[in-house]
This record gives C-alpha cells, sequence and structure tokens, in this order.
C-alpha cells in the first residue's frame, strides 16, 4: 500500500493545503465521511471471504483435503504477492501525475463486484467453478483490492484536510471493523445457527437458514460471496457520488507510471543514508509478512487443525474482531509505558508465541502436551459451539494474536515517526508502504513450502516463526524509539 504523503509523492503543498480548507479545517465534510465509507464497505471482503469463511471452505471441502488445500491456497497468494509486488509502489508513486483517481476506482470496483460474486458457483460438486477458476479468481480480485487501496487512501488528505485526515482514517477503520463484525454476526444469525438441534429453542432465530439455502450444498459458506459483492457495490455508490475527486492530469498514464518509477528510485536513494531508520524498515519487512500470514491462514488452519466447520469459523472471527480492537488500545499503552520499539518487539514476541502455542494444539490436544478425549470429558456447556476445553485455548490464542497483531501496526508507525528527521518523514513513510508490498509473496511462499515439505499444516504455519524471529532480530540492531519524556523529547532506548 504506497503511502500519498505529499512529501513523498512530490504534491505542491499549496494545493493540499487549499484541499484542506475545501474539506473543512478540522471537522469532516460529507465527501471525507463517505470516504471512510468506502473502507468500511471494502472490508467484509477481506474477512468473509480471505480469512474466515470462503477459503477455509475451499481448501477443506472444494479442494478436499486441509493440508493440500493450504498448500495450494498459500502457492496462489504468491501470486497475486508478486504481482502486488511489481504493481503497487510504481501506481503509488505515480499517484499524482495520473491525476483523476475516481474513475480508475470506479473501473476496478466494476471488475471487482462481479468477479467476487461469480465465487458463489464454486460448488463443492465442481459443476461450477473448478479449483483452479476460483483461486484464478481470488489471485486476480486480490491484485485489484490491493490497487483500490492505493488509489483509496491517496485521496485522504485532499478530502479531509491535514488537520482531519486521522479523523477520516479512524473512521475508517472503526467502519471496517463495524461492517465487517455485521457482515460476521448476520451470517451466523441468516445461516449457520438456523435449524441445528442445540439452537431450537432459540427464539431470535430464524427456523431455517434464510432463502432456503442448503447446508448440504454448503451455500451458507458460499453465499457470503454474494454478500461482500452487494456490500462493495451498493456501498461503494456514496463515495463515488459525493466525495470530491482529484484534479485530472496532464500526463498520460504511461508517462505518469515511467516517472513513478523514477520518484520511487530518488526517494529510496533519500533514505538511505539513515541507518536505523533503514534497518528497522529492513526487519519490519519481515515481521509483518508474518503477522499478515498469521491472519490470512487463521481460518484455514482452524478449519484443518481443530475441524472447525462454517459456523465454529465464525464464532471465531467474531470474537476476534472485537478483541482485535482492544490491540489499538493496548498498542498505544506499550508505546507510552516502554516507547514503541520495546513495544513493538513485545508485540512481535508474543505474536511469536502465539504461533509456537497453535502448533501445539488439536482437537483432543492442549499444547503439546496434555491429552483430552472428547469422549472422556463432559461438553463444557450446552450450546452450539466452542464446547471443550482445547477450542477454548484455541480461542484464547487467537485472542492474544488478535490484539498483539493490531497493536503491531499501530507501535510500527509511531517507531517510524521516533526514527526519522522530520524533514523527511515523507520519504520515510513511502518506503514503509513499499516495505508492505516488496515482500507480500514472502510469507505465502514460506507457507507453501513448509507445508508441502512437513505434508502437514502445522508444517506451513511453523514457517512463520522464521519470519517473525528475523524481525525480532532485526529490531536489535536498531538505536532509538524510545519513550518520550513529560515535555515530549525523546529519552535514551
Amino acid at each position: 500500500m504506497a503511502s500519498t504523503d505529499p512529501v513523498r509523492s512530490g504534491s505542491p503543498r499549496s494545493h493540499l493545503h487549499e484541499s484542506a480548507a475545501s474539506a473543512g479545517g478540522d471537522g469532516l465534510s460529507p465527501g471525507a465521511v463517505c470516504w471512510s465509507l468506502f473502507e468500511g464497505v471494502r472490508n467484509p471482503y477481506v474477512v468473509l471471504i480471505t480469512i474466515y469463511i470462503f477459503m477455509p471452505y475451499v481448501a477443506a471441502t472444494l479442494i478436499g483435503d486441509p493440508v493440500r488445500g493450504q498448500e495450494e491456497v498459500s502457492r496462489w497468494s504468491q501470486y497475486s504477492g508478486w504481482a502486488v509486488m511489481l504493481t503497487a509502489p510504481f501506481l503509488g508513486a505515480s499517484i499524482d501525475t495520473l491525476g483523476r483517481r475516481k474513475p480508475w476506482l470506479a473501473l476496478i470496483v466494476a471488475l471487482m463486484t462481479p468477479l467476487i460474486a461469480a465465487l458463489w458457483f464454486a460448488r463443492p460438486d465442481h459443476s461450477g467453478l473448478s479449483v483452479t477458476a476460483t483461486l484464478a479468481l481470488v489471485t486476480v480480485i486480490g491484485v485489484l483490492f490491493s490497487w483500490s487501496e492505493v488509489l483509496h487512501n491517496s485521496l485522504l488528505v485532499r478530502v479531509a484536510g491535514f488537520k482531519a485526515a486521522h479523523k477520516a482514517s479512524g473512521l475508517a477503520l472503526a467502519l471496517g471493523n463495524a461492517f465487517s463484525l455485521a457482515a460476521l454476526a448476520f451470517t451466523a444469525w441468516a445461516f449457520a445457527l438456523p435449524g441445528l438441534p442445540s439452537t431450537a429453542h432459540w427464539g431470535w432465530l430464524p427456523s431455517e437458514p434464510l432463502f432456503g439455502l442448503s447446508r448440504a450444498s454448503h451455500q451458507p459458506e458460499r453465499v457470503v460471496a454474494l454478500m461482500s459483492a452487494g456490500v462493495l457495490g451498493l456501498g461503494a455508490l456514496p463515495f463515488f457520488l459525493v466525495t470530491p475527486d482529484a484534479p485530472a492530469g496532464r500526463t498520460p498514464a504511461l508517462k505518469a507510471l515511467a516517472r513513478g518509477g523514477r520518484d520511487l528510485v530518488d526517494m529510496l536513494r533519500a533514505v538511505r543514508h539513515h541507518r536505523d531508520a533503514v534497518t528497522f524498515l529492513a526487519a519490519r519487512m519481515f515481521y509483518v509478512d508474518g503477522m499478515v500470514a498469521i491472519l490470512i491462514y487463521a481460518g484455514i488452519y482452524a478449519a484443518g487443525v481443530m475441524k472447525w466447520g462454517a459456523l465454529e469459523r465464525l464464532g471465531f472471527g467474531v470474537a476476534l474482531s472485537l478483541f482485535a480492537v482492544l490491540g489499538g488500545f493496548v498498542g498505544r499503552w506499550l508505546d507510552a509505558h516502554f516507547g514503541p520499539k520495546t513495544a513493538v518487539r513485545i508485540e512481535i514476541f508474543m505474536s511469536l508465541l502465539g504461533v509456537i502455542a497453535l502448533l501445539g494444539m488439536g482437537p483432543e490436544r492442549i499444547l503439546y502436551l496434555v491429552s483430552w478425549p472428547r469422549a472422556a470429558h463432559a461438553p463444557l456447556w450446552g450450546g452450539p459451539l466452542f464446547t471443550t476445553l482445547p477450542e477454548w485455548v484455541f480461542l484464547m490464542i487467537g485472542f492474544s494474536n488478535a490484539v498483539f497483531i493490531t497493536a503491531h501496526f499501530a507501535s510500527s508507525r509511531t517507531l517510524l515517526t521516533r526514527l526519522t528527521p522530520p524533514a523527511k518523514t515523507g520519504a520515510f513513510f513511502g518506503v514503509y508502504a513499499l516495505s508492505g508490498t516488496a515482500t507480500s509473496w514472502l510469507g505465502p511462499l514460506l507457507v507453501n513450502q513448509g507445508t508441502h515439505l512437513f505434508h502437514t499444516q502445522q508444517g506451513g504455519f511453523a514457517s512463520i516463526t522464521l519470519l517473525l524471529g528475523l524481525g525480532l532480530i532485526g529490531l536489535l540492531f536498531v538505536r532509538g524509539g524510545g519513550r518520550l519524556d513529560e515535555a515530549g523529547d525523546r529519552l535514551a532506548p
């Protein structure tokens, strides 16, 4: 995801100050609110399709073998990562020269919406989309999604102004969580819980899945494709109707991209002499890939290792999304009390412990050593899901990962501001964005190779520890990044 800071992108600050004034100063204009809404309606795709519902269904049911499924999904994720690596940085660097963003975004949404909806036809009997066609569609959608992030983020300062940019960004994150939670909760209420024997007395549920969806045909798992497409296609309309666009550019698209490539090289040259910041950015390339891999493959791992179906994964997603909100507050507290460098170390270490703990879990096993046969123990409660102690321990590990992975995103940004000279903040955040896309293929590659080599999902997930470990070691060579004193001055690390 490329940075759109005016220092990095080369936009004249006077133009952006003019946009800031038109955006209403410190408040949020209707255009800025609709900008935030666009991120909100885009996020259910990630939660419903990529993480918790659809892709675990593809791995466990459509492919039919969770281990081979994880291997195939991670292999295709590499292709998406390579495409993003080769295109997104140049798109971000040339964004202001390209001019208007909304026509490009409209084209992307117009392509994404039917492609997402087409995933409905990934039937378990293979009478619709084949496995290859399904994974190819998801790969193309993933690239389009990344491009939409670059274009959408580039409008933040223009529509909200410098003083209110953080408010629009925060609102976008809040709406993203809200829409994702609502989508997960609705899916559980409408399709996953109705008709189960253990929920027959729950009067607030429909008696059967809505619209007559068949569990035998895995329609509740596939219908999330139609939901995600509908939310994106309809929810994006206020953005296109209300949010102002950037001025039209005068440079043809190909020339703008070529200029963006030159700007990208200049940006890298501008930051190379700042050792500690560059070391941090190099370390971040590894640990951020590890963190993202944990998120992406959490649902697939739970489906295969814990044998969780759609209902359990829905509950898992709702619970982890709620705990992710707590992560923002934890990150802020750690930054204030220990400084952002120590905070990031703690967050990486706790995520590393979380992955190691997950490797020792199973439906009848707790943390490698404790055997917990389901038949020998009474259910912990009479509900429809999470009735055993191993499931609850798995949930607790997931809660910890959700908190510390979310916290690291906030702490990493803060750390970069402590390591960079103020005059070059824009250039460094440009490289920061580049470091988040340049190696986005590395996590899927290691998960794919680990799964293939050891023929287990645990083998694939264990490879994530290498990324987290390299990032943690890299931070040992970073000086600075300590906490601030009461006057706002930097203390020694």
